[in-house]
């Protein structure tokens, strides 16, 4: 009998590691929605949920997820070093959309946050289009502006209202990436999205059309 408790303990641990790991497996063509949507079906489900809710289009969450982590779930910035002194990491920043603590503790305050992770897709995108909505209300940026957006994602609206982000090259570069990829990814779902919406059984009705 233990012989086989511990055989089921081992199994039931592999299998979980096994799921975890397809769980988090990055896509492997991340320039392309349509590819990164065939190879994880539910993030499609999660980026328009996200729209519908706060209104920022899915293509544009899935280009801030991109270019955030490279569509890692456990993302954080890298180990800072002087000589072999560890610094530590730059800031609290970690999962799909590199969520710092102090906003990530607001959203979970709004939205309750007992079983929410920076590390699960759904969560973090819910959380772009959070973020996304209050950048439209507290600084009138538009949910179709992905360069703005992201400008006022990354420095805070605070910074984004005083202009932290003009001195910053490499910022403003990183936010023209961000602008392309969420416009090429907006042409791309449009012509593929028809396969994603409708690919569920219970799903019918003129925009399956």
């Amino acid at each position: 009998m233990r012989v086989m408790s511990q055989l089921n303990r081992l199994l039931v641990t592999l299998f979980i590691s096994l799921v975890a790991g397809c769980a988090s497996q990055p896509p492997s063509r991340q320039h392309n929605l349509c590819a990164v949507f065939k190879q994880h079906p539910d993030w499609y489900d999660y980026a328009k949920e996200s729209e519908e809710t706060w209104g920022t289009p899915a293509s544009i969450s899935m280009a801030f997820v991109r270019h955030e982590s490279s569509y890692r779930s456990d993302a954080k910035p890298p180990f800072e070093w002087f000589l072999f002194i560890p610094l530590g990491r730059p800031s609290s920043a970690k999962g799909f959309a590199q969520i710092q603590d102090p906003a990530w503790q607001d959203y979970k305050q709004e939205r309750g946050g007992w079983f929410r992770s920076r590390s699960d897709m759904e969560d973090a995108l819910d959380f772009v289009g959070w973020y996304n909505h209050k950048s439209n209300k507290l600084l009138g940026i538009s949910k179709w502006d992905p360069k703005r957006l992201y400008l006022a994602y990354h420095e805070g609206h605070t910074g984004y209202r005083r202009g932290s982000y003009e001195g910053k090259p490499q910022l403003l570069r990183i936010a023209d990436r961000v602008d392309r990829t969420a416009r090429e990814y907006g042409a791309q779902l449009r012509r593929c999205e028809g396969q994603f919406r409708c690919r569920k059984w219970y799903q019918s009705g003129p925009l399956c059309d």
